[in-house]
């Protein structure tokens, strides 16, 4: 036989939750109203997934970890539409193409890496994973790229480990807050409606460049027009983090 238990509360406990409640959603939407909701305190290590909502910057992103081909025609559309990216690419694919490396910081977009190998770092130990950074660092190092600061996770899988262990070798892990799959190749149509309904003041939006996607470039002849027409600007991640009024959303 099932028992249920009603917990009777005195008048003044009930006044009490009652408050704390109330107190809970203001201090929440006081957060929001000022782009920053945090789950770790200032003093903790932190991911960045959205600049300041105050501000019509937005950052549009690419991550690359294999292929050759479909980076072309996605450079063609950026420079066409005079935008400027964020591009977070592999160690390992960085070594083997140096030459589309070079053509994207030429384009004067910004480059970050996704470690060396794009393995999931929460499948791996943490010393795994630092031996990971290490080697990008040095295979950067090595193609002429020493500054790179900006770290995006492979798959985006990270913890509070890893985001520690990021900001000790010297990076900032970057997240994102709008993904439209497009290495899913869903359709331009569903990859433009997702961007252009989702984005808001201060977003990462993320894309891809490897040779997965197919509707990437056609999808970024109606998206690159169609965010500037609504008053956005783009803007890299540096640009977006370093904002003197920038304040950031935190994810665990």
């Amino acid at each position: 036989m099932d028992h249920f238990y009603v917990v009777r509360f005195n008048k003044w406990k009930r006044w009490l939750i009652v408050f704390i409640f109330a107190l809970f959603t203001a201090t929440f939407l006081w957060f929001e109203s000022e782009g920053a909701l945090s789950l770790f305190s200032e003093d903790e290590t932190v991911a960045l997934t959205k600049g300041n909502a105050n501000e019509s910057n937005i950052a549009l992103t690419f991550n690359i970890s294999w292929g050759e081909d479909k980076v072309h025609a996605i450079l063609k559309q950026l420079d066409q539409k005079q935008v400027q990216a964020t591009f977070f690419v592999s160690g390992e694919w960085a070594e083997r193409h140096p030459e589309i490396l070079e053509k994207i910081t030429e384009a004067e977009h910004e480059v970050g890496m996704l470690g060396y190998r794009y393995e999931n770092y929460l499948d791996q130990e943490i010393d795994q994973v630092r031996d990971d950074l290490l080697h990008a660092k040095e295979v950067f190092g090595k193609i002429g790229y020493k500054d790179i600061e900006m770290l995006r996770p492979p798959s985006g899988k990270f913890n509070k480990e890893i985001i520690e262990l990021a900001e000790q070798l010297g990076f900032t892990v970057i997240h994102w807050n709008v993904n439209p799959s497009d290495w899913k190749n869903p359709g331009t149509k569903k990859i433009e409606n997702t961007v252009m309904k989702q984005t808001s003041n201060g977003d990462i939006i993320l894309m891809h460049a490897s040779d997965s996607v197919k509707q990437t470039a056609d999808s970024l002849k109606t998206i690159l027009p169609g965010l500037k027409n609504k008053g956005f600007q783009f803007v890299t991640i540096s640009e977006l983090v370093n904002q003197a009024h920038a304040k950031s959303k935190i994810v665990e």
